[in-house]
């Protein structure tokens, strides 16, 4: 950001509240965003934080990442390929055009053509009819009539319903059509908030929402709205946030980790998020494929001790790994089978390299290819510390100037080096966290790992109907990974935030944003 912000402190202005929610208006902390408001144009999380409050989709998430039906009825489906869709009959947009089947699939249709340049069309991509290559429509999408449509997969998905809370599949009323652009500097949403009026959104400033009296969802707001400030930088939030002027924070800069929790104390928020962080060793380097390559990456993972630098670095703001997913998504577990590999265990760590050393003496040096732009130079550094001492083996960091050069290495599997690696949900399902990114072929399948039994597991569990069944599946397909090792875990990363004295029922979700419409002022 480039302009200086003029800040408020506790607003106490008027807003409707006709669903019973308070007249005082929260303040809190956000960033321009990046695009026009439009569900789909938006990936990043300051138009994000404003989209998710001023649109209902089909479902909403709980704090702990479980879905709620929002303006969907019911999602039923026999086969987790083909799904009817019935959505609740009163829901309006704050043009007062209702909102209806057509109002989802015509908001989909649009997403998904490539020439409208949408940044979320990737998240159609499962459903039949939707091409890379060109413009094509959604074949899997039908109209039964103003509160039901049906949507067909291309293969099974029994995670589908669990996406359908994020924004990409929010709906649209009609006028969005007629002029897409000025649609998104004011757009008519159907949530719990609204833009106050012509002039809410002052680019670089801030932008004011307040209640929508005529949502009905789970998600009423308690308030009387929101004034999402643009700072320039974390640091001038946390200082309004010392002095009062911010009742919601929920980025604390680098500089205060070491003391937040002592000044703010029970407002003081330091709790897991849906970021993972890892690093993966391609099969295709020397020493690491085989039997020689599954020893070395046990030995090497068992050599770092995660609970000393996450102590020690993050100030206790990540989590030390014990699978590939995250403890905000529900069906994660803690004690997985094989899941000791991630424990710090030097004496066995020792072992392993010994025993890979009699397949092929270990030659070289262990780099850690890593990107100085990221902020990751003091883990990766601590990381091949630990293993150089451990295992006795030359081990450093290896920096490249930006994310963008060592993706393109990664990419083109030019790097000839470990790299770092790390996932952030899109929606809260484990499925999210594995296909991705180690099903054979993947798009996010950097280390290009191949296992004939995590896919097969990994398939069983998207087609079964019953989340619960399909979350084993994806457990057991972790016992897998936790074998092969594909990628390194480390940690889970923090959502680190306070809030203000002046505020109450404050409680941050599963993916590091506060749940506004719960908190109640004055």
């Amino acid at each position: 950001m480039v302009t200086a912000l003029a800040l408020t402190g506790c607003a106490t202005g008027e807003a409707a509240t006709e669903n019973g929610a308070g007249s005082a208006v929260i303040t809190t902390n956000g960033s321009e965003p990046q695009n026009p408001l439009i569900p789909t144009a938006t990936n990043e999380t300051g138009g994000g934080k404003i989209l998710d409050n001023i649109f209902a989709g089909l479902v909403y998430y709980e704090a702990d990442g479980s879905p709620q039906n929002d303006l969907a009825e019911s999602i039923e489906t026999e086969d987790a390929q083909n799904y009817t869709i019935t959505i609740k009959s009163d829901a309006t947009f704050t043009n007062g055009d209702p909102v209806t089947a057509k109002s989802f699939v015509d908001a989909w249709q649009y997403g998904a053509l490539l020439s409208n340049g949408q940044l979320s069309s990737y998240f159609f991509e499962s459903i039949e009819g939707f091409s890379y290559d060109e413009d094509s429509e959604l074949t899997g999408l039908a109209v039964v009539d103003d509160t039901t449509f049906t949507v067909k997969l291309k293969q099974p998905e029994s995670d589908f319903p669990l996406r359908l809370g994020y924004s990409a599949f929010f709906p649209l009323p009609e006028v969005a059509f007629e002029d897409i652009d000025a649609f998104g500097e004011n757009p008519i949403g159907n949530g719990p908030y609204m833009l106050d009026g012509e002039g809410a959104w002052q680019h670089n400033v801030k932008i004011d929402l307040v209640v929508n009296p005529d949502y009905e969802g789970g998600r009423e707001a308690q308030n009387g709205g929101l004034e999402i400030t643009f700072y320039a930088s974390q640091e001038a939030a946390y200082a309004d946030l010392q002095s009062g002027n911010l009742d919601v924070l929920d980025a604390v800069p680098d500089n205060a980790l070491a003391t937040f929790e002592d000044e703010f104390g029970d407002r003081a928020i330091n709790q897991p998020a849906a970021v993972f962080q890892s690093f993966t060793i391609p099969e295709r380097l020397a020493h690491f494929e085989g039997e020689e390559g599954k020893l070395r990456r046990a030995a090497i993972s068992m050599a770092i001790n995660r609970e000393e630098i996450t102590d020690v670095i993050f100030e206790g703001s990540r989590t030390p790994a014990t699978d590939f997913t995250s403890p905000v998504i529900d069906g994660y577990s803690d004690s997985l089978d094989g899941a000791e590999v991630l424990e710090f265990n030097p004496d066995e760590a020792v072992k392993l390299w010994a025993e890979a050393d009699a397949i092929s003496p270990w030659d070289g040096q262990f780099s850690l290819g890593y990107n100085s732009d990221g902020g990751h130079e003091a883990w990766v550094d601590a990381v091949s510390n630990q293993i150089k001492n451990t295992l006795g083996i030359d081990a450093v960091g290896a920096p490249y100037p930006t994310f963008a050069e060592i993706r393109t290495l990664v990419t083109e599997r030019t790097i000839q080096t470990p790299f770092r690696t790390g996932w952030q949900a899109d929606y809260p399902a484990l499925a999210n966290f594995l296909g991705p990114i180690y099903f054979t072929g993947a798009g996010s399948n950097d280390g290009d790992y191949s296992s004939e039994e995590f896919d097969s597991l990994y398939k069983e569990g998207l087609a079964q109907t019953d989340p619960e069944a399909g979350n084993e599946l994806f457990q057991q397909a972790q016992t897998v990974l936790l074998t092969d090792l594909p990628a390194i875990p480390l940690w889970y990363s923090n959502v680190t935030g306070g809030y203000s004295e002046n505020v109450d029922n404050v409680e941050f979700g599963w993916n590091s944003v506060p749940i506004y419409s719960e908190i109640t002022k004055g």
